[in-house]
């Protein structure tokens, strides 16, 4: 071993070591540092075949160990152990150096942290990355953020550790501030919805049509042939093909049905409801975990009001016709709803993220990777990134085509007692979207009875208000 570090990665767990051995593998020296006395050395010398290590016992030596301007990449938990690794590395770096958070950071808490940082003289960029333990391995899809000129130096590292779709690497400069981190909460966002979907279609599979989970692994290995293409279908029809070794039952039998989360999908949501975004399909996934993790109601609810027994009735190549057209269409209007979320952040925040070069990025390497990806970045390359993506005409070509196939979906369900969430939202979002008088104007009318609220009239602009105390009911023009 050579020369100073081109890297230095801060925190050697499962996603640290497996981003610090990608960057060995690709001919860059790494330096390590970990709170963990001796787990820094300890992670060099195992991996020492893969490339060139520097282990450091402190920070100092940490700094002395590094080429300049210096690159430290954070992978410590949220929160407080995230601000002491900062605060760490602005004593010992110099005017210049770029402090990188890649862990799942709240967006709020990387523009707070940008700005501390910057007052040093140091470059600070938060980091979305997604692709797992395997990806940060073996080529993740990476989102970085913060000023653009840190990229510069940032962007060649970075670049050369992504995931690589048809030559292309799956990094680029996302926009300044919290705004690599608040893509990536939104990928989770649409993450928890493609779930949730391949989830619901699992349910309806093996509870309406009656068919095995090996069964339905072929149904998805046949649906991943198609549109429906991606990662995520892939690893369900595997999960579903799974025997438990120590009871021979299907593996999905056995595991309980608790689904947790980090964090990301609430985030998501709490943003979507402050933006006024309709998020609909991403919340309804994120509520199914939640409902999920309710043991003690869901056990009471059984007793209470008596046990579900679904209506099994095999509905054949009608049903599964049926439910792939749904599952895609659901999964457009997902994608369209966590798009739409961010393009309306970037005209709160002032950034300009470009959603043809974030759907290029996320084609390879990240956990949402998908054929739709391609369809997406295609469709963006327009520049208008303001009409909403199921709106855009090749687009809503297929959601009309999917319309009929995914009421009849939801409609069976519903009479068979098979909860289907996200589907159910997504359907409801678009019916909503269409219908020419929703019945919000209810709403507003008693908003306005008891606060006040005013309203607007469809036949004249302004705002009014109703008496409604005053047995004659007069109106009031307020502007």
């Amino acid at each position: 071993m050579t020369g100073k570090a081109d890297v230095a990665v801060i925190g050697t767990g499962v996603m640290g070591r497996s981003l610090a051995r990608n960057f060995a593998r690709h001919g860059h020296t790494v330096a390590l540092f970990d709170v963990a006395p001796g787990r820094a050395a300890q992670v060099a010398q195992e991996h020492s075949a893969e490339g060139n290590f520097i282990p450091a016992q402190d920070p100092a030596e940490l700094a002395q160990s590094m080429s300049t301007p210096r690159v430290a990449i954070l992978l410590v938990p949220a929160g407080e152990p995230t601000d002491q690794a900062i605060d760490m590395l602005c004593e010992v770096f110099s005017a210049g150096d770029i402090i990188v958070d890649m862990g799942n950071s709240f967006y709020v808490d990387t523009e707070r942290r940008e700005k501390l940082v910057t007052q040093r003289d140091l470059h600070f960029v938060g980091c979305g990355i997604s692709g797992g333990e395997s990806g940060a391995l073996n080529g993740p899809a990476i989102m970085p953020g913060g000023a653009q000129k840190a990229y510069e130096r940032l962007g060649p590292l970075l670049e050369s550790i992504s995931a690589q779709y048809q030559g292309e690497p799956c990094c680029t400069w996302v926009g300044p501030g919290g705004a690599g981190h608040y893509v990536k909460m939104v990928h989770n966002g649409i993450e928890y919805a493609d779930m949730e979907l391949l989830s619901e279609a699992y349910q309806l599979l093996r509870y309406r049509n009656g068919m095995s989970p090996k069964e339905i692994s072929e149904v998805f290995s046949r649906w991943n042939e198609g549109p429906l293409h991606s990662y995520l279908l892939e690893i369900s029809a595997d999960i579903l093909q799974h025997t438990d070794a120590k009871t021979h039952q299907p593996c999905i039998d056995i595991i309980c049905d608790e689904a947790g989360q980090k964090g990301t999908g609430s985030w998501t949501v709490q943003n979507a409801l402050t933006l006024g975004a309709g998020s609909t399909i991403i919340a309804a996934a994120t509520f199914a975990r939640a409902v999920s993790s309710q043991r003690v109601h869901r056990d009471l609810a059984r007793g209470v009001l008596g046990e579900w027994v679904p209506d099994t009735a095999p509905g054949g190549s009608d049903l599964l016709d049926n439910l792939e057209k749904a599952v895609y269409g659901a999964k457009i209007v997902a994608y369209s709803q966590g798009l739409s979320q961010i393009r309306t952040a970037c005209k709160e925040y002032g950034w300009t993220v470009d959603l043809a070069k974030l759907a290029s990025i996320w084609r390879a390497g990240c956990i949402i990777q998908a054929q739709l990806l391609q369809d997406i970045m295609e469709t963006y390359q327009d520049g208008d990134f303001d009409t909403p993506l199921l709106l855009k005409p090749a687009i809503s070509a297929v959601i009309k085509d999917a319309l009929p196939a995914w009421r009849a979906v939801v409609s069976d369900s519903i009479k068979a007692g098979i909860a289907l969430p996200a589907l159910s939202a997504g359907l409801a979002y678009l019916d909503s979207l269409r219908c020419p008088s929703l019945p919000t104007a209810l709403v507003q009318a008693q908003r306005d009875f008891f606060g006040a609220h005013t309203y607007r009239r469809r036949d004249c602009e302004g705002s009014f208000h109703t008496r409604w105390e005053n047995p004659q009911r007069p109106e009031i023009a307020l502007s």
